[in-house]
């Protein structure tokens, strides 16, 4: 690898060598997160019986994993905007791998916690990563377009990864699931390591000092399309956490579907999340990315709507809501990954900080939803009907009153056409940086 290919965008885009090795690669990244959160699920009970455990404490080693997620890329995300990708992504998944083995041979409920928190935020490297590299060598259509092949992993990776961990459990303990991940991360660490080249070339990264991270996301959080985007996007995973929070209760417990039979209508509408993540990604392009994201949300807002209407004034009939469900989760599809793309549209030299608290915004805002189905009992469908009207309606808000960038077609696309030439869409002026970006 030549010094040149590692300070250019022309030679890590060479370096890839095709954008389906990249998207493989970054979808790995991508699914540290679900996979860290959701393949451990089905050994909770297991756990809390071994290591003597209440049902209460049980659930803080979930809690501290998403605090490690959220607060890991934090840090991650501002020093990859320093000393480049590879190293923090390399420490991270290093940090991921050793805390997976210390969980596999945890011996108490506590130091699990603690262990889990370690191991989110290991994780947390691998996720702001991966959205600040494709924002790194890609702008406009490309990004909208890469954004969306990613909601591939992050639409099947909560459906296969507690199948997963159930199949695990069938021929070993819930040691044995940490022992999963310890080699999920291995791998990674490897691919990266090898085949991953450095995105981010040496003039576009910022000075390390705390000082300017807290200016950087003072700049970004005071900046309407950033911060629009970013709480559109957290308002819309909310919905997302309202309706795997609560549609086990409600379908399980007021309908009387089996576990198998939820489990195929939660499969059902996590593939349409995918399906309609592809769709975005075909319409890129030929359709204004703002345009796709306000149908998705008014569509949302429209089906969450309908359903909270229904639950409270009539007897919500079983088909209704499978429907229901299925096209408002589908829906998100057209707006997870424009949010991300709009977010990150202005800010490719600090897109490690922009992913950041991009994904904190998701984390933080989509978690908060949980409890609050959970607040409003599990004795209907109105509970979870109302948290997911109330924060899609306010993305939708969000999103007319801040998120709004003003970009029509037409320049999306020239940005587009600047990247796929190498010319950076944000390239600055001076002429030993134009240059060198060459």
């Amino acid at each position: 690898m030549s010094t040149a290919e590692d300070t250019t965008i022309d030679g890590a885009q060479r370096r890839l060598g095709s954008k389906t090795k990249f998207a493989l690669i970054l979808g790995g990244l991508t699914a540290f997160g679900p996979l860290s959160i959701d393949m451990y699920l089905p050994a909770l009970p297991q756990l809390t019986t071994e290591l003597g455990a209440t049902e209460s404490q049980a659930q803080l080693t979930l809690t501290a994993v998403l605090l490690g997620l959220a607060l890991g890329q934090l840090v991650a995300g501002p020093i990859s905007d320093s000393v480049g990708r590879r190293r923090p992504l390399l420490v991270g998944l290093a940090v991921y791998i050793v805390a997976s083995v210390l969980c596999a041979l945890s011996g108490s409920i506590y130091a699990l916690a603690g262990l889990r928190l370690l191991q989110g935020a290991g994780a947390a490297a691998g996720m702001v990563i991966a959205r600040a590299a494709v924002r790194d060598l890609y702008s406009g259509v490309e990004a909208a377009r890469f954004f969306s092949s990613l909601m591939l992993v992050t639409g099947l990776a909560p459906i296969l990864a507690p199948v997963a961990g159930g199949q695990i459990l069938a021929h070993t303990t819930w040691r044995g699931v940490f022992v999963v991940l310890t080699a999920f991360g291995t791998l990674l660490l490897l691919v990266a390591a090898f085949l991953l080249p450095e995105t981010k070339p040496k003039q576009w990264r910022q000075p390390a000092n705390l000082g300017s991270t807290f200016r950087t996301f003072g700049s970004l959080l005071a900046a309407p399309s950033f911060l629009g985007n970013a709480l559109t996007g957290g308002l819309g995973m909310a919905a997302m956490f309202a309706y795997i929070s609560g549609s086990s209760f409600v379908l399980q417990n007021i309908y009387a579907m089996s576990p198998q039979t939820y489990s195929i209508a939660f499969g059902a509408n996590a593939i349409g999340l995918v399906l309609a993540g592809q769709v975005n990604a075909r319409l890129v392009g030929r359709v204004a990315s703002e345009a796709q994201l306000l149908v998705g949300a008014l569509l949302t807002s429209s089906v969450a709507g309908a359903v909270l209407l229904s639950a409270a004034v009539l007897d919500l009939p079983l088909p209704f809501l499978l429907g229901a469900l299925f096209v408002m989760v589908s829906a998100l599809g057209f707006v997870m990954p424009n949010t991300t793309m709009l977010a990150l549209a202005d800010n490719r030299e600090v897109s490690g900080s922009a992913s950041a608290l991009l994904g904190v915004c998701q984390f933080i805002v989509g978690a908060l939803a949980a409890p609050l189905v959970g607040l409003g009992g599990t004795g209907s469908a109105v509970p979870m009907a109302l948290v997911m009207f109330g924060v899609v309606v306010a993305a939708t808000a969000m999103f007319l009153t801040l998120g709004r960038r003003g970009l029509n077609r037409t320049e999306v696309v020239a940005s587009s056409a600047e990247v796929r030439h190498g010319t950076p869409a944000e390239a600055p002026a001076e002429p030993d940086r134009t240059g060198s970006d060459r």
